[in-house]
């Protein structure tokens, strides 16, 4: 895929997205669009900055670090981590992301802060809202517990998730509207903004928008799909 075929696909990205917001009475630019990155070259991502693209979401530590060292040159960009992180690559990523939406342990939370508390990482909690054993992520009964334990550890931002498979993107509306719902709740009981809801991929990143998405993680609506 070329510059051109990226740039078109992320125009028409944009466009869906600015629609979803209008149809949900939101305000111009209230979402930001992480660009998943993973496994995708850095010729293809040099492609979706020059695009207008900052914010891409990588799923590994190693291949972000090695992905930031070849696009160093690049200026404002911001590196999410949306995959699982193992507490023993805390370390390395602590100061690598600009926010780390994946955070599910007290232990995960204590790693980070070890080695970075001026200012603390910046994280979102991921929630998993189908207990889904394949997934990583806290139980929903779990999250107010986890947050409180957390909270002066790391700089709690709000909530991610991901839904589980569904026929198609309207079954993944419920589980937008579950995740709006606890954080709505959750910011009032811990006493926290919260702002952020990470929900929506390229499959429903629409419907996500129309039940409160902050940040939406779109890939393969941008890049294709993933080589193997």
């Amino acid at each position: 895929m070329d510059a051109a075929e990226i740039a078109a696909r992320l125009d028409a990205v944009r466009k869906r997205i600015e629609a979803a917001l209008r149809r949900a009475g939101r305000a111009e630019g209230s979402v930001r669009l992480v660009a998943a990155s993973k496994m995708q070259s850095v010729q293809m991502m040099r492609a979706a900055y020059a695009a207008g693209v900052r914010d891409f979401g990588e799923n590994y530590v190693q291949e972000a670090l090695a992905k930031q060292a070849q696009l160093s040159d690049l200026e404002r960009i911001r590196w999410h981590l949306i995959g699982h992180l193992q507490t023993n690559k805390a370390k390395v990523a602590a100061g690598a992301f600009h926010l780390i939406q994946s955070l599910d342990s007290i232990r995960l939370a204590g790693a980070l802060a070890r080695v970075r508390r001026d200012p603390p990482a910046a994280v979102l909690v991921e929630v998993n809202l189908g207990g889904e054993g394949s997934k990583t992520g806290v139980a929903p009964n779990q999250v107010e517990d986890l947050i409180n334990a957390i909270r002066n550890q790391v700089e709690v931002r709000g909530l991610m998730a991901i839904p589980p498979p569904g026929p198609d993107c309207e079954f993944s509306r419920r589980y937008f509207v579950q995740l709006r719902r606890m954080r709505e709740r959750l910011a009032a009981a811990c006493g926290l903004a919260l702002s952020e809801l990470s929900m929506g991929m390229s499959d429903d990143f629409e419907v996500a928008i129309e039940e409160g998405a902050t940040i939406v993680r779109v890939g393969r609506a941008i890049f294709g799909e993933r080589p193997r």
